[in-house]
């Protein structure tokens, strides 16, 4: 997603400055036009970077004030960019009848590959539920998946420690398949082997 708003904040601030790939264009756009947009420029190059750090509620505020002044190309970024600030935020605020619900939202995005998003609302889970055993056994397999070993393993002695039946789960889980070779993994799987 970060890339794909970085290259349209540089043509936007290229259509904002009349800079184009056009030399001919260029040269007849390099008045007057340039120095006002420059400004509204860097107020919306400030609000994209607010969303690139998950700021959103800022960013919006900041996309809402700078929406009647900008120029049109500049204008249409900044409604895609309300809308997603909007989704966003509706995603940071829904709520779930119980945690087991809010888990399967959280494995539903493991599973498309929200691997950020899908840490986020599992890291919520164990906020408001500590002895989550099912969320600490989501948070080893999406560190398993995304190839953070040593997090993998104290995630999963956690969810062991906290419910034994997340070994056995573990041992038939696929989603473990990159772990298969670390002995820490085995040991902690088979700790009645020496």
């Amino acid at each position: 997603m970060h890339d794909s708003i970085k290259a349209m904040t540089q043509e936007a601030r290229s259509a904002a400055t009349g800079r184009k790939k056009n030399p001919a264009a260029t040269a007849k756009s390099d008045g007057h036009g340039r120095g006002r947009a420059e400004p509204v420029f860097q107020h919306y190059e400030a609000a994209v970077l607010l969303l690139q750090q998950g700021k959103y509620e800022k960013a919006l505020s900041a996309l809402e004030k700078l929406l009647p002044d900008a120029p049109a190309e500049i204008q249409d970024r900044c409604r895609m960019y309300i809308t997603t600030c909007q989704r966003q935020l509706q995603g940071l605020r829904r709520s779930f009848p119980t945690p087991e619900e809010h888990y399967d939202y959280a494995i539903s995005l493991l599973n498309t590959g929200y691997y950020e998003e899908s840490r986020e609302q599992l890291a919520q889970i164990l906020n408001d539920h500590p002895g989550a055993d099912y969320a600490f056994y989501g948070l080893a397999v999406l560190e398993s998946i995304t190839g953070h070993a040593q997090d993998c393993l104290n995630n999963l002695a956690r969810a062991i420690e906290l419910n034994p039946k997340c070994r056995l789960q573990a041992r038939v889980d696929n989603d473990f398949q990159n772990m298969a070779d670390d002995p820490r993994f085995t040991e902690l799987l088979y700790p009645e082997i020496p």
